[in-house]
């Protein structure tokens, strides 16, 4: 991939990347890709269809994502006739979004915090979904469970939250203490998982958890779609394994990076 754009702010170096040979477009920042997407917006990322296929199982009309860089999720969902929110503490991110990876004009777009969003609207939405890194780790205050208890308060009934976790290994219990917190603020709660693989993305979802099969691929790439089909198919459902929740007062920043 060649460099065709690059940018330095108080949030770190973001480099925007295309693929000569397939015209994909990346959006890497800190040696990390947070977003892929072939010429036309659609993700490379198969945790990222996961979400929209678990999502769009629940038939919302309004979802807020927490988390945007390429905005790649947030792009599919508009193009699927859904409301959408999109909150992220780089404002930059907006326009890079637009410009390199197709975010329709009609998502709304939020510059700040996630949880000071939630705390500052009283808005119900039908899908909250958590994709929110720092230095490679969600941050703390987005994954404890007096985030979850207030997450819950702006859910409408039915609707569903999902967190996408990155764990290390088998061992990692990450994605675990998420779902305890989520338990812990009264949601029912189900993982998906890959066993076996090294730095996976898993995702950890609560409230109308108990209809929900595993994910396909319902909106096709242009390249790569065979091995994003594939990458589903590997992700089943499991059960929670036992973990104390995550709470403000137990962790300081950064110290949600993948670790057992």
């Amino acid at each position: 991939m060649i460099l065709i754009e690059e940018r330095t702010s108080e949030f770190g170096d973001v480099k925007i990347l295309r693929g000569q040979a397939d015209g994909s477009h990346a959006y890497a920042s800190g040696g990390w890709y947070h977003s892929h997407a072939d010429r036309n917006g659609v993700s490379l990322a198969s945790y990222v269809h996961a979400l929209y296929g678990l999502v769009e199982q629940t038939q919302p009309r309004r979802i807020l994502l927490l988390g945007c860089a390429g905005g790649t999720l947030a792009t599919m969902f508009a193009r699927a006739g859904r409301e959408v929110t999109a909150v992220d503490i780089d404002p930059g991110c907006f326009a890079l979004a637009r410009k390199f990876f197709g975010l329709p004009p009609d998502v709304v777009c939020h510059f700040g915090d996630g949880r000071a969003f939630l705390e500052s609207s009283t808005a119900a939405f039908d899908a909250i979904v958590v994709d929110a890194y720092h230095r490679h780790a969600i941050p703390a205050h987005l994954s404890s469970a007096e985030f979850f208890a207030l997450a819950r308060k702006r859910l409408s009934a039915n609707g569903l939250i999902a967190v996408n976790a990155v764990l290390a290994h088998d061992l990692d219990r990450l994605a675990d203490r998420i779902a305890a917190g989520l338990a812990n603020a009264g949601l029912s709660t189900r993982i998906l998982d890959a066993a076996g693989t090294r730095d996976r993305n898993a995702l950890i979802l609560g409230g109308a958890v108990g209809g929900l099969s595993r994910p396909t691929l319902l909106v096709r790439p242009d390249t790569l779609a065979d091995t994003l089909a594939a990458e589903l198919a590997e992700m089943t459902f499991r059960t929670r394994r036992r973990a104390e929740p995550i709470h403000d007062a137990d962790v300081n920043e950064g110290a949600l990076d993948r670790g057992a």
